[in-house]
């Protein structure tokens, strides 16, 4: 556990919370009679506060930036794909406290695992030190990814949008065109995006490519990414 300390640049008065911010309910639930606590509680709380770090640093930090835009970029950093990331750069997975089958079955590599230990990581941070330590822990890797992110082209709306669906099996995402109008010069397209048969957003542009863009736009928006 020295070692973890060391990378994240904080000492722990008592080991055992950084014990339990790194334990897997399936150790948990391996080892009954003992009791162990696990990290979900931690979890909980660590989404409360990775959530108003970014909040707060993106709306001091980027005033460029409209409401919409500070919602889409926070929920781009705060998602399970950038908390994998992270987790991964700190090798999070080699820390992990998972019981004999799910450690076997590559539970030390699975996103949805290294998201929580990271955010339940937060937690346990927070609760021995407050919000100060707890927000230089995070920003160690909001700051670098947000710099990243300005270099990136345009969102790809439709990526993003799929990411998000493939997160729940057996959702099916469709784009459909509705309309299509004007001369050949200048044509308008129109089309919805289909969640299971459901439209959940519509978009248009002078090109199929283009209003499928901006449909999966609206579907994110209305989604509250």
């Amino acid at each position: 556990m020295q070692e973890l300390e060391n990378k994240i640049g904080y000492k722990f008065k008592d080991i055992s919370l950084l014990e339990e911010a790194l334990t897997h309910s399936s150790y948990a639930n391996e080892h009954k009679s003992k009791h162990i606590k696990y990290n979900e509680r931690l979890e909980f709380l660590g989404d409360a506060v990775l959530s108003i770090v970014v909040s707060d640093y993106i709306f001091k930090n980027c005033p460029e930036l409209p409401e919409g835009e500070l919602t889409k970029l926070r929920a781009s950093l705060v998602c399970e794909k950038s908390l994998f990331v992270f987790a991964k750069q700190l090798g999070l997975g080699k820390y992990l406290i998972l019981s004999k089958g799910e450690r076997h079955n590559g539970g030390a590599e699975r996103p949805s695992i290294l998201s929580d230990a990271f955010e339940a990581l937060i937690a346990a941070i927070y609760i021995y030190s407050g919000i100060e330590p707890a927000s230089k822990h995070i920003l160690n890797f909001v700051i670098p990814a947000i710099k990243a992110s300005k270099k990136r082209p345009v969102n790809d709306y439709k990526t993003t949008l799929q990411e998000i669906i493939q997160k729940n099996p057996g959702e099916l995402l469709e784009y459909v065109l509705v309309d299509e109008s004007g001369p050949d010069h200048n044509k308008h397209f129109v089309v919805e995006v289909h969640l299971n048969s459901n439209v959940i957003g519509k978009g248009g542009g002078k090109s199929k490519k283009e209003a499928e863009q901006q449909a999966a736009r609206e579907a994110l928006e209305l989604m509250g990414y």
